[in-house]
C-alpha cells in the first residue's frame, strides 16, 4: 500500500500542508482533489520525494520515502503536473532513456519501449522530437514514462490533460485495468472523471483532509441527491405544487422554469434515501397530469465540492 503519515508541509512560516494522514491499497484508484492553493500537488510531490516534508513521511510498499528513498521511487511512476519531458529527444529517443535509467537493458529495453508507445497511442509520432508535439502528445508521452517500468504504485497528476474525448477514454480505461494489481492515486479537476475512474475520492482544503469518501456516498451529500425533477404540460404550475406538496412523502417543490404552458418543477423526497420516482408517477396518473420527462438526481459533484471546501467557484486545477 501507499501510506501517507502526518505529512506536513512549510514554505517560510507559511503552512500550505497540515498533517495528512491516508491509506491507499492495491486495487484502489484514489481520486485527490482540492481547489487553488489546497495543498494538492505539494502533497503528491512529498509522497514522491520531490519535497522533503516538514514533517511526517509516506511509506512506499514498505519503503520509507525518507529513510530508504531509493527503494521506494524505484516503485513509484509518476505523472508531474504539465508534463515536463526533454523537448530536443525524440519520443522513442526519451522513453529509451528512461527504460535505460529504469534498469532496462538490450533486448527487453528495446521491447518495453515499443510495448509503452503502443500502449499509450504514440507510434504515430515515435520518431518526431517532443518540442515538435501538440499538448495532448506531449502528454501521453509524460504519461508512458510514468508507467515504462510497470511500476506498483501510480501518482499520476491531471493524466488526460490536454486529451481529446477519444483519447481521454482510452487512457482512463487503461488506468482501470492497470489498477487490478496497482495503488494509484490520481488528481484531476475534473469532477466527473473522478466519478468515472476512481474507487475513492479525498478532498483537501487549506491543507488539510476535509473528506476520504466514495463518490457515490459524495453524491448523497448533494442537496439534490434523490429529487425528481418532471417537465410537464400544464397551465397551473401553483396548482401542482399545492397538489404534490400534500403528499407526506414530499419535503418540498419547487417550480424551476416556465415556458408558456410548460414548465419544469423538483419534487425533493422527506427522505433522500428513499427512491420515490415510483411515487412520482403514481401520482402523476392520478392527478391526471401530462408529463413530458422525468428523471431522478443522483447528486451534484460541483455543489458537495463547493460546500465542503467552503468556496464559491467550481473546481480548479490546483
Amino acid at each position: 500500500m501507499i501510506e501517507v503519515k502526518n505529512l506536513t508541509k512549510y514554505f517560510g512560516v507559511k503552512k500550505v500542508v497540515d498533517d495528512i494522514s491516508f491509506k491507499v491499497n492495491k486495487g484502489e484508484i484514489l481520486g485527490f482533489l482540492g481547489p487553488n492553493g489546497a495543498g494538492k500537488s505539494t502533497t503528491m510531490r512529498m509522497i514522491t520525494g520531490f519535497f522533503a516534508p516538514s514533517a511526517g513521511t509516506a511509506v512506499i510498499g514498505g519503503s520509507d520515502i525518507l529513510e530508504d528513498s531509493i527503494s521506494a521511487r524505484k516503485k513509484i511512476g509518476y505523472l508531474p503536473e504539465n508534463a515536463p519531458v526533454y523537448p530536443d529527444m525524440t519520443v522513442w529517443g526519451y522513453l529509451d532513456f528512461c527504460a535505460q535509467i529504469r534498469g532496462f537493458s538490450g533486448t527487453n529495453r528495446k521491447k518495453r519501449v515499443e510495448e509503452t508507445i503502443e500502449k499509450c497511442f504514440l507510434s504515430e509520432v515515435k520518431f518526431q522530437t517532443v518540442n515538435t508535439l501538440s499538448k495532448g502528445f506531449k502528454q501521453r508521452v509524460c504519461f508512458a514514462q510514468s508507467i515504462i517500468h510497470d511500476p506498483e504504485y501510480l501518482i499520476l497528476d491531471e493524466p488526460t490533460d490536454g486529451l481529446d474525448p477519444n483519447q481521454k477514454h482510452e487512457v482512463r480505461l487503461m488506468i482501470q485495468r492497470m489498477s487490478m494489481e496497482k495503488a494509484i492515486i490520481l488528481s484531476t479537476h475534473i469532477l466527473e472523471e473522478m466519478d468515472a475512474v476512481c474507487t475513492r475520492a479525498i478532498i483537501i482544503a487549506n491543507g488539510q483532509l476535509v473528506i476520504d469518501d466514495t463518490p457515490s456516498n459524495l453524491r448523497k451529500k448533494s442537496a439534490v441527491h434523490g429529487a425528481v425533477t418532471l417537465s410537464l404540460h400544464n397551465h397551473d404550475p401553483e396548482g401542482f405544487v399545492s397538489c404534490i406538496q400534500e403528499q407526506d412523502w414530499v419535503s418540498s417543490v419547487k417550480i424551476l422554469e416556465k415556458n408558456g404552458n410548460d414548465f419544469k418543477a423538483r419534487i425533493f423526497p422527506e427522505n433522500n434515501d428513499e427512491p420515490v420516482a415510483d411515487k412520482v408517477i403514481s401520482a402523476m396518473f392520478a392527478n391526471n397530469y401530462e408529463v413530458k420527462s422525468i428523471s431522478v438526481e443522483q447528486g451534484r459533484l460541483d455543489e458537495v465540492f463547493r460546500t465542503i471546501t467552503g468556496t464559491g467557484h467550481p473546481l480548479s486545477a490546483k
